[in-house]
C-alpha cells in the first residue's frame, strides 16, 4: 500500500494520497519521511573499536494509550497510561523517567537510578502508570542509568483535551525532531572509562537529527532525514534536545520560526531565525512553507562558551517541498550563531514568557517560605594514591551543588525514606553555600568538593525560591538544570553574583515561563519558584543533588 502512495520522483504522491485517504489524515502521512530507495531488512549490530560487530543489548519499549473515539489521535491529557519496558540480551540495567511529567501522587520510578527506584534489571519487564495533569505539548522520556539515555529515549506528545484546541491556528502537519549524540563506540564504555579514570568524558563523534548525522557526513548522505512539506502550509515541529551535554542552535534555511511552547507549556509566540535549546528541553515551533518550492537544510550546531572539550559538529536534515522539482546543486544552509556566541544565546533564552491566558492561566508563587541559594560548580575529588587522570596531580573531576557531590546509595532513596531507613542518606544538604566568596571572580577557596548522599527536606505546601549560582571554580561553564517531579517558574536570570537585595526587584512575576529545564548561564545566576505540592523524592539536575519533599 505504501508503494502506491509514493511518487516515481521520490517522496509522497500528494494527488494519490488525497484520492485514497481522508483529508484530516493527509498531513500526518506527509509528515512521515520516507527513504528514496527501499532497503532490505537488516540486523543492527553494535560497533566496537576492534572492528568486530555484535549484539550488545536490546531495549523493548512500548506504551499502551487510550485513543479518542472517532479520532486518529491519542488524547493523553488527564489520563493514566500504562507503559511497559524491558531490557533483554545485555548486561545493562536501566531506569526510565518521564522528563517533565509531574507524576502527581505517584512519585515512584521517576528520575535517575537509586533515587526513586533501583535500576530495572536486564532481561526483565517493568510496567508503570503515567499520570498527566497540567502538561500539554511536547515532553520526552529517556533511560536514566549512566549514559544509556544517549540512545534510549523518545517523545511524549500530549494533545489538547477534547473540546479544546491549540492557542494558535491548527497546523497542517507536525513532526517530532530529536537531536541526539552519536558515538563510534559503546556509550556505556565511554562513560565507564571516564568514571574509572576520573578524566573528562570523550566527546561524541557527531550529532543527529532523527537518527541521522546528515549530508555533511559521508555515511549519511543517502539517509539524511527529510521532512516533506506542502507549499503555503504551516507545520508544528516538536523539537527535543536529547544530546548528552551540548546546548544547540537550530534553524531552517530561509525560513523563520515561531516558538509557541516549551517543556509542555504554552508560551507567548517568539518569532526568530534560530532557537537555542539546552539538553533535556523541548520546544514546540511553527514553520510555514512560504519559500520557493525547493530543498532547504535544517541544521543544528553546538553552543559552548567554556574551555571544556565539546563536539563542534553540525547535523543536518532536509526540508523538502512536495513536488517534482529537482534538488538544487547546492542546498542552502541556515545561518546559525557561532559556537561561542553568548549574546545570541542570551538574546533568545531571555525572550520566553508564559502565554498566561484565560484558557492557560499561571499561578506564580509570591509568598516565599523557603529560600535556597545553590552554587553549581565543576570541582575536583581526591583519589587514593593520586591514581586518577582528571588532573596532573592525580585527582578526579567532579561536580557539586553547594560543594556537595552526590554518592549513590545501595538502595533507592524513596524506598529507604518510606521504610525509615535513614542509614542510606542524611537530611543535612546545605540551603546555602558553606563558604561565601566572589563566586564568579578570582577563586580563593578550595576546588575540592565534599561527597555524600544528602537531601533537602521540604514540608508539603512550602513555597520555594531556589537561586542557582554559577561559579568560576574549575572550568566555568553554563549548566542545564532540571528538576524532576515539578514544573517551575523561571522568574529571573543574570550575570555575575546574585544580589538578594536588588536582583529580586527585576523579577518577572507577571508572565515568567513555566518550565522544567533551564540553562544556568556561565558565571551567572537563575532564580526559580515552585510550590512543594508533590510528595516524593525528586532530583535536581542529573545527579548533583536531591530534594526530598
Amino acid at each position: 500500500m505504501v508503494d502506491r502512495l509514493k511518487s516515481p520522483f521520490g517522496g509522497w504522491d500528494l494527488d494519490v494520497i488525497r484520492r485514497n485517504v481522508e483529508e484530516e489524515d493527509v498531513a500526518y502521512i506527509l509528515s512521515i519521511a520516507i527513504r528514496m530507495s527501499r532497503p532490505e531488512d537488516n540486523l543492527i549490530w553494535h560497533y566496537e573499536q576492534s572492528d568486530n560487530y555484535f549484539v550488545k543489548s536490546v531495549y523493548i519499549v512500548a506504551c499502551r494509550m487510550t485513543p479518542l473515539p472517532s479520532s486518529s489521535r491519542m488524547e493523553l491529557m488527564g489520563k493514566g497510561n500504562s507503559c511497559p519496558m524491558g531490557s533483554r540480551g545485555g548486561k545493562v540495567e536501566v531506569a526510565r523517567p518521564r522528563h517533565g511529567v509531574k507524576m502527581l501522587r505517584n512519585p515512584w520510578s521517576d528520575g535517575p537510578e537509586f533515587v526513586t527506584q533501583c535500576p530495572i534489571p536486564a532481561g526483565t519487564n517493568f510496567t508503570q502508570e503515567i499520570n498527566f495533569s497540567t502538561e500539554e505539548g511536547t515532553l520526552w522520556w529517556h533511560a536514566h542509568s549512566d549514559w544509556s539515555r544517549a540512545t534510549v529515549h523518545g517523545a511524549i506528545i500530549i494533545y489538547p483535551a477534547n473540546g479544546t484546541s491549540y492557542p494558535y491556528p491548527k497546523p497542517y502537519g507536525e513532526q517530532t525532531i530529536v537531536l541526539a549524540s552519536w558515538y563510534k563506540a559503546d556509550v556505556m564504555e565511554v562513560y565507564e572509562e571516564a568514571v574509572a579514570s576520573g578524566a573528562e568524558f570523550n566527546t561524541s563523534d557527531a550529532f543527529t537529527i532523527n537518527g541521522q548525522p546528515g549530508a555533511l557526513f559521508d555515511c549519511s548522505t543517502g539517509t539524511t532525514f527529510r521532512l516533506p512539506v506542502k507549499k503555503g502550509e504551516t507545520y508544528l515541529l516538536r523539537i527535543i534536545n536529547a544530546i548528552l551535554n551540548e546546548e544547540m542552535f537550530f534553524g531552517i534555511a530561509q525560513h523563520n520560526l515561531t516558538v509557541v511552547g516549551t517543556d509542555g507549556f504554552y508560551t507567548k509566540p517568539i518569532n526568530t531565525e534560530y532557537i537555542m535549546i539546552t539538553p533535556g528541553q523541548t520546544m514546540d515551533v511553527l514553520v510555514t512553507a512560504n519559500q520557493p518550492a525547493s530543498y532547504y537544510y535544517m541544521a543544528a550546531s553546538p553552543f559552548s562558551d567554556s574551555e571544556a572539550a565539546f563536539d563542534n559538529a553540525t547535523t543536518t536534515a532536509i526540508l523538502q517541498y512536495i513536488g517534482n522539482q529537482s534538488a538544487p546543486s547546492s542546498i542552502p544552509l541556515p545561518t546559525l550563531p557561532g559556537t561561542n556566541d553568548t549574546t545570541a544565546a542570551s538574546n533568545f533564552t531571555t525572550k520566553f514568557r508564559s502565554l498566561a491566558s484565560s484558557d492557560h492561566p499561571i499561578s506564580v508563587p509570591k509568598n516565599i517560605t523557603k529560600h535556597i541559594l545553590m552554587t553549581v560548580s565543576v570541582n575536583l575529588i581526591f583519589c587514593p594514591n593520586d591514581s586518577c587522570s582528571g588532573t596532573p596531580d592525580g585527582d578526579r573531576l567532579g561536580a557539586s551543588l553547594n560543594n556537595q557531590s552526590f554518592v549513590f546509595p545501595s538502595t533507592d532513596i524513596l524506598e529507604a525514606y518510606t521504610r525509615n531507613n535513614f542509614s542510606e542518606f542524611t537530611t543535612d544538604f546545605p540551603l546555602e553555600p558553606p563558604i561565601y566568596f566572589n563566586f564568579t571572580g578570582d577563586v580563593n577557596v578550595t576546588v575540592y568538593t565534599g561527597q555524600g548522599t544528602k537531601v533537602i527536606e521540604l514540608e508539603y505546601g512550602e513555597v520555594v525560591e531556589l537561586v542557582y549560582q554559577g561559579t568560576n571554580i574549575g572550568n566555568a561553564q553554563n549548566h542545564p538544570m532540571h528538576l524532576h517531579g515539578f514544573s517551575f517558574y523561571l522568574v529571573g536570570t543574570g550575570l555575575g553574583n546574585f544580589n538578594n537585595q536588588t536582583d529580586p526587584d527585576n523579577y518577572n512575576l507577571i508572565d515568567p515561563p513555566e518550565v522544567n529545564t533551564i540553562q544556568l548561564p556561565k558565571n551567572g545566576w537563575a532564580a526559580i519558584r515552585f510550590v512543594a505540592d508533590n510528595p516524593g523524592v525528586f532530583s535536581i539536575s542529573q545527579s548533583y543533588g536531591y530534594l526530598c519533599v
